[in-house]
């Protein structure tokens, strides 16, 4: 299929997992949450649990300029290139030098290169050479046009949804499950009715970014093209997918997008540091099931999905994105089964203590369907039924149960 055309109908069997171990210089240092260790954990146990066999494995080329001024500004990309090669020049501006996002040398190559690598999983899928593909150490959807923010310098997530867009994309509905409002994404798709964004989040009023109310719905033009659950804090997986399945089915029904693209930082987990949410691995991976399901359902297949935050680095995301990498590759792992004892040794190495014995919290996330009854007295209930009144009537939709 050449690069524009109309996608196929349905899509090969083949999964893609775009990565190389270069990714992993993407490294604020040895004090910054985002530690590159979570992706070598996640590899090595995908690797050990035989996950890596059910996909191929492929590399990219970093993302070009002209990639990336296809969002970011001039301006802000010669500062980044400014800083990488100096890493010692602190003139403030541009979101960079900040506590959240410190300069490290060679900082340009490694964020062109998870840029090139999610721009390449959308090539991979949108080209018909794969049916899914993953970029691991993508989805740093918080970097804006011209300033970094929460640990993100380029929006790779972005930046592929705009390579689908140019190369024939009609529409495209991207779905964030991080626990920080996908606000990089959302405001470069803000005018364009072409991209649909869909944020379930921890709620403004508790986390960064403090964006993500349900009254942003996108802008002229645009009306509907975005769509936020704001979530309370502690909500566990039975909250969690209630807000879920009462929002995002029917919008990508309703929307009937080309290709599927997904963010899944996994720092909605009750372990991680960072967050106020409660969910389990277990809750994690019916997500990722769930969003499969919806892909092949709606876009035949097409469907890119990214990694993203996730600070519980030994823990948590290590396991979330080895059942993540599974389920993309068509074959996913049963939540019972056992780590690899190599595995837990190098985690016992590094925190100097015991490592998870299964890929399971030991959690069953069932939930109480939204179609069995509204509760008004219920924060997360008002929550789902808020962003239901403002998005819903937008895309021709009943917001009432």
């Amino acid at each position: 299929m050449t690069e524009g055309a109309a996608p196929q109908e349905t899509a090969p069997d083949r999964s893609v997992v775009v990565f190389d171990d270069q990714m992993t210089q993407y490294d604020f240092g040895a004090h910054h949450p985002m530690a590159p260790v979570r992706v070598e954990l996640t590899m090595m146990l995908a690797e050990e649990l035989g996950v890596l066999e059910q996909v191929d494995v492929v590399g990219a080329p970093a993302a070009t300029d002209d990639d990336l001024l296809r969002l970011h500004s001039p301006a802000y990309v010669e500062r980044v290139q400014k800083l990488s090669d100096h890493p010692v020049y602190t003139e403030p501006g541009f979101g960079l030098g900040t506590e959240d996002n410190p300069v490290f040398a060679h900082m340009h190559e490694a964020s062109a290169l998870i840029a090139g690598a999610s721009i390449e999983a959308a090539r991979q899928v949108w080209t018909g050479q794969a049916r899914h593909a993953v970029s691991v150490c993508g989805g740093l959807h918080h970097a804006m046009p011209g300033k970094a923010s929460g640990f993100c310098i380029y929006n790779d997530v972005a930046l592929a949804i705009a390579w689908l867009l140019d190369h024939g994309a009609k529409k495209v509905a991207y779905v964030d499950v991080d626990a920080h409002h996908g606000d990089g994404v959302q405001t470069m798709f803000w005018d364009d009715p072409r991209v649909l964004t869909i944020s379930i989040h921890e709620g403004p009023q508790t986390l960064f970014p403090g964006t993500g109310y349900a009254t942003e719905t996108g802008g002229e033009g645009a009306e509907g093209s975005a769509i936020n659950v704001a979530l309370p804090p502690a909500t566990s997986d039975a909250g969690w997918m209630r807000a879920f399945h009462a929002v995002v089915p029917a919008a990508l029904r309703e929307f009937a997008p080309d290709v599927l693209v997904t963010q899944h930082g996994c720092d909605s987990h009750m372990d991680d540091p960072l967050t106020n949410l409660m969910l389990s691995v277990d809750g994690q991976r019916a997500s990722y099931l769930a969003l499969r399901d919806l892909a092949d359902e709606i876009c035949g297949g097409r469907w890119v999905s990214t990694g993203g935050g996730g600070y519980a680095v030994l823990d948590v995301v290590p396991r979330a994105w080895s059942h993540l990498i599974a389920v993309v590759g068509g074959t996913p792992l049963d939540v019972a089964t056992p780590t690899p004892e190599r595995w837990r040794a190098r985690v016992a190495e590094l925190r100097g203590g015991d490592a998870p014995t299964r890929m399971t919290d030991g959690r069953l996330p069932t939930f109480r369907d939204w179609r069995e009854g509204y509760d008004p007295a219920s924060w997360l209930d008002r929550s789902i039924m808020a962003t239901r009144t403002a998005a819903f009537p937008l895309l021709g939709l009943d917001p009432q149960p």
